[in-house]
């Protein structure tokens, strides 16, 4: 998670500190986009739709690109205009696999990578491979392989997937057509406050960003609970307040404690991820936190830009993001609009959490439907 609060897929670490600067101007209050009724994926849930190799899913094409020194799965959908989705953590692909469907079948090109790292991808073992520099050049060279006959593309970003979008809006804008974020806002660069030294501060040492720091620690942690416990635990995170992991007592919860799953999370949904992670680790998506102190200092070149393409921002009320210290004020208050000039629409989704992609899909599909349709 991505944000100053949240557990599982943090990737927006960046909420609290980096609001630095007066916000004088009041954004409009933002609708949201029409609803197309065609729009949907899901048919009434029944448990076998949610396999893979599903109607959903049995289309969906994989294959495996190097770019920029790695290999990188991807899974891909439909002809037309190419749409990049990044993921966040503990994500990979398959946490688009609803939007893949839904934008293939209206005449898009959807094409969602493991980020390095994650799943498939590969991993590799320095933690300074994983910087917004390695992120970003992955991304142009994903590009570069499976779009060359695109200028500018279509991308689509959750938690630390929507961090790398932001990073690719700031550093290669002529890449980008428009951008859909979900959950984790832009904040500019703050040149006097160190995102490790604030978290620290604030929440103290058990908070999860600063549990994260020290490598191999969390993960001795996570293989003592299991893997399909860790993913549960991330997965069904709803409180809006931070998330502590002190050390040896997990989650809070004791080792043998029932964890009800939400209606749009299926065991087969844990149980593909668990088998990714099993494979693969946490290793390659902690160590994007590992990198927030390297980011900041690569990111000084960028101190005081704004994002310069078309973008719609979605998030839901009990997202941790949303509800992070500052944040409603940045979004409400023209911070926001400040960082982001060409931002066109905020769209808050009442009773929905962080993992809004995979809670609310024909919602969210709609949504990124309505705002690419324009360009």
């Amino acid at each position: 998670m991505v944000s100053c609060n949240f557990p599982g897929t943090f990737s927006a670490c960046l909420l609290v500190f980096l609001l630095a600067f007066s916000v004088n101007k009041q954004i409009p209050k933002l609708q949201p986009s029409s609803f197309l009724p065609f729009l949907t994926t899901q048919k009434p849930r029944q448990k076998e739709e949610k396999n893979i190799g599903s109607s959903m899913e049995e289309d969906i094409q994989h294959k495996v690109v190097n770019v920029n020194g790695i290999n990188m799965h991807v899974a891909e959908k439909g002809q037309g205009p190419l749409i990049l989705f990044f993921h966040g953590f503990p994500l990979l692909w398959y946490s688009w696999r609803h939007q893949i469907a839904a934008l293939a079948s209206l005449g898009y090109r959807a094409v969602a990578p493991d980020l390095r790292g994650y799943g498939d991808t590969d991993a590799p073992a320095e933690v300074s491979s994983y910087t917004c520099l390695h992120l970003v050049g992955d991304v142009i060279a994903l590009l570069d392989a499976v779009a060359a006959d695109q200028e500018k593309v279509f991308v689509v970003g959750h938690d630390w997937g929507a961090l790398i979008a932001w990073y690719l809006c700031l550093f290669r804008p002529d890449r980008v057509k428009a951008l859909v974020n979900l959950s984790v806002v832009f904040n500019p660069r703050n040149p006097n406050m160190k995102p490790l030294q604030v978290f620290k501060a604030v929440y103290g040492d058990d908070y999860y960003i600063c549990r994260f720091q020290e490598p191999g620690e969390i993960e001795a942690e996570f293989a003592q609970m299991g893997t399909e416990t860790v993913l549960k635990e991330f997965l069904t995170y709803r409180n809006p307040g931070p998330l502590f992991l002190p050390k040896g007592k997990g989650f809070g919860h004791p080792p043998d404690a029932r964890i009800d799953l939400p209606s749009w999370l299926s065991e087969e949904d844990v149980k593909y991820y668990a088998s990714k992670y099993e494979k693969a680790g946490f290793t390659g998506g902690i160590n994007y936190y590992r990198n927030i102190e390297l980011n900041w200092e690569l990111l000084a070149p960028w101190t005081g830009a704004q994002i310069k393409v078309p973008v719609k921002f979605i998030v839901g009320d009990l997202d941790l993001t949303y509800n992070a210290p500052g944040t409603k004020d940045y979004i409400n208050k023209g911070g926001f609009k400040k960082a982001v000039p060409l931002l066109e629409e905020v769209i808050v989704m009442e009773g929905v959490g962080h993992f809004i992609n995979e809670e609310k899909p024909d919602e969210v599909n709609k949504h990124i439907y309505n705002f690419f349709q324009k360009f």
